[in-house]
């Protein structure tokens, strides 16, 4: 299921954004990759639940 694959991909370069965010002490690149992260990690762990990987039919 390429969604899952998609989501999870953002989910890591947010992670990786949010922790350079807070390493030059920029905040609003804080927030915007925290909720980020939270919105899409929530997606990803959701559609795994959901769906299974891979795809159970």
């Amino acid at each position: 299921m390429p969604l899952v694959i998609i989501f999870g991909l953002v989910t890591l370069l947010c992670v990786f954004a949010l922790v350079r965010s807070l390493k030059e002490k920029n905040f609003l690149g804080v927030l915007f990759a925290f909720g980020t992260v939270a919105v899409f990690g929530w997606f990803t762990v959701m559609t795994v639940i959901e769906h299974g990987y891979p795809v159970a039919h």
